[in-house]
């Protein structure tokens, strides 16, 4: 006769034991799972393998423990949300801002190299109250046109300054406006006063913020000037600096607004 246990497992416990096993058992696909899926299965596991104690305080130092570890990852999340978005928005509105129907912000956003090739146009110039209006007019050959050139600002809007401030922008300042195969910038009709609904942009250099109304801004950041009815044409799009065979400009690109345009960017139409 053949030996026999004498205290043989029960197929109920043999059972039980596999089950426990393969539920404390991890995959090693886990590491490709996401941040919050990654905490939630550690509470699983850590709750099957550690059954609520008797103890009431030892349970409750497990579940603060692994709130702290959800809140911690939020946070972390939070953080890069909110600095990848303030790292973006260099162009900032320093006088009379606008909104539009739906309450949100119309911007022309200033890129760098546009803003590059605008302050060597202050510093060659000695006027860094300079700013490059744009303005928007019915004509071209697709409806719509944007007309560009220098303007420079009145003293008032910074009275403490103690620069002497030109009434209009030199001649050569002009000719570096200018190139040669644009009409881009042709003064003609051009508003050159600041009037009381223009708008005016700053570009922050080296992420430095600028606050509506600056005067460190108005006499230091490279600046644009629009009308309501521009900018409101215009919200949206970026003001760049291209570099072409045909000559150098600057130049409206990405308009959400334009359905179409011309081949040397003038010109454009709108979305009915």
């Amino acid at each position: 006769m053949p030996p026999r246990c004498i205290n043989p497992p029960s197929a109920a416990r043999l059972f039980v034991q596999l089950s426990a096993g393969a539920r404390q058992s991890s995959s090693i696909l886990e590491v490709f799972l996401p941040r919050q899926q990654q905490i939630r299965h550690l509470r699983t596991v850590t709750t099957v393998q550690h059954p609520r104690s008797s103890n009431p305080s030892v349970h409750h130092r497990a579940v603060r423990h692994h709130a702290s570890l959800e809140s911690a990852s939020s946070r972390s999340f939070a953080r890069r949300a909110f600095s990848s978005t303030s790292s973006r928005r260099r162009t900032q509105a320093i006088r009379n801002p606008q909104v539009d129907e739906e309450g949100k912000e119309m911007m022309l956003e200033i890129t760098p190299r546009a803003a590059q090739r605008l302050t060597k146009i202050m510093e060659k110039d000695e006027n860094p109250y300079l700013a490059l209006r744009i303005q928007v007019e019915s004509g071209g050959c697709h409806g719509f046109q944007y007309r560009m050139g220098l303007v420079t600002l009145p003293q008032s809007l910074a009275p403490s300054s103690e620069a002497s401030i030109p009434d209009e922008p030199s001649p050569e300042a002009e000719a570096e406006m200018a190139p040669s195969t644009t009409t881009t910038t042709s003064t003609d009709s051009l508003q050159q006063e600041l009037t009381e609904d223009d708008t005016i942009f700053a570009f922050a250099k080296d992420d430095a913020p600028v606050e509506e109304g600056s005067e460190e801004a108005l006499a230091t950041a490279p600046k644009i000037v629009l009308d309501v009815p521009s900018l409101d044409l215009l919200k949206g799009s970026k003001l760049d600096f291209t570099m072409e065979l045909i000559g150098s400009q600057f130049k409206i690109v990405d308009n959400p607004a334009a359905s179409s345009s011309c081949g040397c960017g003038t010109s454009f139409d709108i979305k009915m």
